[in-house]
């Protein structure tokens, strides 16, 4: 489909999703949360694609939700509110359940739903121009709808400080408390997330589906005799399918595997 505040960029099996509102520090509104759900779906049903990017166009990822629209939800009535914060949050949660890697490369502003993007992402990486925050208390309201992808982040102790505080956290800082996994100098971000894509390549698709499907069965959950069980049948169910024998064989006669051809 045609999209008026995203760019696809194709680069082989990695597919890069744009934000393109730079004049506005890629914000988001109506429109863009609308199409990045789009695009989150149309980019997870195409076989093609193995691994997907998250970026923002200029010089900032995104400064999260667009002055004007918040300023138009505040006219809403409480059920046109309702509706307009499920499409906020149904839009991250297909981001976050894509069933195909996602990385979040990310420079300058990544504020509010900025930082949220970040962390409904399997994995970011930032330049050390980044700065995050859950900016939302200083407009006098939370951070609810990212709540979820940030706490899986960096956990309810960080959150507690930053939900209230809203302060600014610099690159150096979401590293050490998880949002991020790695930062890197400028020049070399794009370099970065293109290894750290191609590494992703070298996987089976189903396995890191699964994968992501174990880490949401397991996380949280006590280590007894159900999780045991659980986790031994997602393994004996993996390693019969027709993508685990390959990959073994693949290995024992030193051939590349069939997702790799």
């Amino acid at each position: 489909m045609m999209y008026q505040t995203l760019e696809i960029e194709r680069a082989g099996r990695i597919a890069t999703i744009w934000m393109n509102r730079p004049a506005v520090l890629n914000a988001f509104d109506e429109q863009l949360i609308a199409e990045l759900a789009a695009a989150c779906r149309e980019l997870d049903a195409d076989a093609s694609v193995r691994v997907v990017v998250l970026g923002g166009r200029g010089k900032h990822f995104s400064a999260g939700a667009d002055l004007n629209w918040m300023k138009r939800a505040a006219q809403f009535t409480p059920e046109q509110n309702l509706d307009d914060a499920r499409r906020f949050a149904r839009m991250l949660r297909t981001l976050a359940q894509m069933s195909k890697p996602t990385i979040a490369r990310v420079q300058g502003a990544a504020l509010g739903g900025g930082t949220g993007l970040t962390a409904a992402c399997d994995m970011a990486i930032a330049d050390t121009t980044a700065a995050f925050s859950t900016s939302e208390v200083k407009f006098g309201i939370i951070p609810s709808a990212i709540s979820p992808y940030v706490l899986r982040a960096i956990g309810p102790r960080h959150a507690l400080r930053y939900f209230q505080s809203a302060e600014r956290i610099s690159a150096e800082r979401a590293l050490a408390i998880g949002l991020v996994g790695e930062v890197v100098a400028p020049e070399a971000l794009d370099a970065a997330v293109a290894q750290l894509a191609e590494t992703l390549l070298q996987g089976g698709p189903q396995a890191q589906k699964a994968a992501k499907d174990l880490i949401a069965a397991v996380d949280g959950q006590k280590i007894d005799e159900v999780i045991s069980e659980e986790t031994a049948r997602r393994i004996a169910r993996q390693r019969a399918t027709d993508e685990a024998k390959d990959g073994i064989a693949a290995f024992l006669d030193k051939r590349p595997p069939a997702w790799l051809a």
